[in-house]
């Protein structure tokens, strides 16, 4: 357990806070909105029953997802601190579980930055389809320039270099300017850009030949699947990696809530909207895939693919053989840079709040230092020839055994180590129009600690059967296992450091209103919650 340091007391700034319910509302979703929406779901539905996958999706977010979200909105808004903080209020050791969520965040934004990147480099390339007759040659060979095989690097690639260090220029600027003239406004414009980039391309994807085809391969049920464990395995895969649940981006966000905030209903409003963006992006992948194995001949089956393989391969495909697609090919890939740029700035803000919450500095040095780094690890690995296996191998594995085991260990410390659940469910129900039941405690105590362990067993059994992607054991070793177990030593071993004297001392509840709101010059009003 970490002790106080010795050095003069300090007083901690005030905490900023959202300016609207709107204004968070917009930021958590964004959150969620990522890539994975659009490029995961629809293989994971059509893989998993079809239609019939949407029976255990949705039992996996009432069971699950929700309940995860309002804990982590629960905590933040509590604690009014960033994962390490509100970890450390509930229990001193604890804390180590808010820093690993930290390590786990920064990996995520060193390589999620690269794929924004990729797709702000394709906006360009949809003009004149200049990925040619061959996108899969054009992605790996003439853009990426990627190894033949996965080792050190021995290269930089420019066209990626430069697209993404304008990006993480771009996160740094949003964060620099704050929560409310930074996080929330970015939010405000870019998640309605958003939605109307992705309507008008689902209503493009609708009208082509064969649409039908696609959406009936999408929506047919197989409800023989629902048998299956591995279905609903899947499920709630799904919905733990959607959610922007299991690595503090929640629980850092509720902490700039006011305390009167409406906590179970903002949860309702950001899940359903995440999922609904996500059955939205079912209708237009398939719809599109629909078109190509029309085009093609070939069963929509064979047309089915996920993550990179869909968005930079299939796609520019797609586009190249359709009418009017360059301004499909615009509308696409400027999706996926938006929904990645909003996901981009609330991993980094993770990092950036975590540090000014345990150092009290001003938030500018905090977002060039915590932020800075995270950028520097970025250009330094990922813009390479061997910046794909890295990326691949590193997101496998910090997946899996970050993201879902911290949930894991984070559900078991709350729920039956400490038995916070019901001082917590009363600190939502006081401020939310509906109030939690015994579901909640149920659903978190029970239901979420044996999905997640189910999970770990089910990925640690893949793990041993094969290596993953066919990898060399050695270079999964350093890229992959390296990687999950360093976030774990990071948290551990970040959690013995003292913390500034004059914060709260571990393992204290809060009392009293809220403090006053941080000052952002030319900032609005303090809000209507």
């Amino acid at each position: 357990m970490a002790t106080e340091s010795s050095s003069t007391p300090t007083t901690p700034p005030p905490r900023a806070q959202w300016g609207t319910r709107t204004g968070f509302l917009l930021a958590a979703i964004g959150s969620a909105i990522g890539l994975g929406n659009i490029w995961r779901f629809p293989s994971e539905a059509y893989k998993n029953g079809g239609g019939a996958f949407l029976l255990p999706y949705l039992i996996a977010l009432l069971t699950a997802g929700l309940p995860l979200l309002i804990l982590e909105y629960t905590l933040g808004r509590r604690y009014r601190k960033s994962p390490p903080g509100a970890f450390r209020r509930l229990s001193g050791p604890a804390q180590a579980i808010g820093w690993w969520q930290v390590a786990v965040s920064f990996v995520i934004a060193a390589y999620y930055a690269v794929i924004l990147a990729w797709a702000v480099r394709y906006v360009g390339f949809s003009v004149g389809e200049q990925w040619g007759d061959d996108p899969n040659a054009y992605f790996f060979g003439d853009f990426l320039r990627t190894a033949e095989q996965p080792g050190w690097i021995s290269s930089y690639v420019g066209g990626v270099f430069w697209p993404l260090l304008v990006i993480w220029i771009a996160v740094l600027a949003v964060l620099a300017l704050g929560v409310r003239r930074g996080i929330e406004m970015a939010n405000r414009i870019f998640i309605p850009l958003l939605v109307v980039f992705f309507v008008v391309l689902v209503v493009r994807a609708v009208t082509l030949d064969g649409a039908g085809t696609g959406l009936d391969a999408l929506f047919s049920p197989d409800w023989g699947a629902l048998a299956e464990g591995g279905v609903w395995v899947a499920a709630y895969g799904q919905i733990f990696f959607s959610l922007s649940v299991g690595f503090g981006i929640m629980i850092t966000y509720a902490s700039y809530l006011r305390r009167r905030a409406d906590l179970t209903g903002s949860a309702l409003v950001a899940g359903f909207a995440n999922s609904s963006f996500e059955l939205l992006a079912g209708i237009g992948v398939f719809a599109t895939l629909g078109f190509l194995s029309a085009a093609s001949g070939a069963p929509v089956g064979e047309t089915v693919t996920d993550g990179i393989g869909l968005a930079f391969i299939a796609f520019p495909t797609i586009i190249s053989n359709m009418p009017l697609g360059t301004l499909f090919g615009l509308l696409f890939f400027g999706s996926l840079a938006i929904a990645g740029f909003t996901s981009l700035i609330s991993i980094v803000e993770v990092v950036v709040a975590s540090v000014q919450d345990k150092t009290g500095i001003g938030r500018l040095p905090a977002v060039l230092g915590a932020g800075g780094l995270t950028a520097l690890v970025s250009i330094l690995l990922f813009p390479t020839d061997s910046g794909l296996y890295l990326l691949d191998s590193a997101d496998h594995f910090i997946n899996r055994y970050g993201i879902a085991l911290a949930s894991l260990v984070a559900v078991i410390v709350v729920a039956w180590v400490l038995r916070r659940l019901p001082a917590l469910q009363r600190d939502a129900d006081a401020t939310s129009a509906i109030r939690l039941g015994v579901w909640w405690r149920l659903a978190l105590g029970v239901v979420t600690p044996l999905v997640l362990g189910w999970m770990m067993v089910d990925s640690l059994r893949a793990e041993f059967d094969e290596n993953y992607g066919g990898y060399p054991s050695g270079f999964l070793f350093w890229s992959g296992w390296a990687v999950a177990l360093g976030a774990l030593a990071f948290g551990l071993l970040a959690s013995l450091l003292p913390w500034p004297r004059g914060t709260e001392p571990a393992g204290t509840e809060p009392s009293g209103p809220a403090g006053p709101v941080e000052s952002e010059p030319g900032a609005p009003g303090e809000g209507r919650y």
